[in-house]
């Protein structure tokens, strides 16, 4: 059995977001944070160590969180498949059906451009 879900929105563009390409986003953010702390590993200050010592552990949490995301989109991604084979299986010609459809369907798509 699968659900549906309504895709994410950003409410300021009110176009749908695409986690894979926030995941992607967040691992350069935290790529060129990590860079720009080790650039500043030589200055020199309380104030300073303060800072990057809150950053590192805000990088330490952010990394951990995107993990959780990242293997929490994988579970559900394989559950989505595991889900889909459990139906082709079930019902192989409603599956030959739906797959001719949206092959027809493509193939009007792609022959009026």
């Amino acid at each position: 059995m699968t659900t549906h879900h309504k895709p994410k929105v950003d409410k300021s563009t009110k176009e749908p977001v695409d986690t894979a390409q926030l995941l992607t986003d967040f691992k350069t953010l935290v790529a060129d944070a990590e860079a720009l702390l080790q650039a500043t590993a030589d200055q020199g200050g309380e104030g300073i160590a303060q800072i990057r010592a809150q950053a590192q552990d805000s990088l330490a949490q952010a990394k951990t969180n995107l993990m959780d995301v990242q293997d929490e989109l994988t579970a559900k991604a394989k559950a989505v498949a595991a889900d889909a084979d459990a139906y082709v299986h079930e019902k192989p010609w409603q599956s030959i059906g739906i797959a001719a459809g949206l092959g027809l369907l493509i193939g009007l798509l792609i022959s009026r451009r």
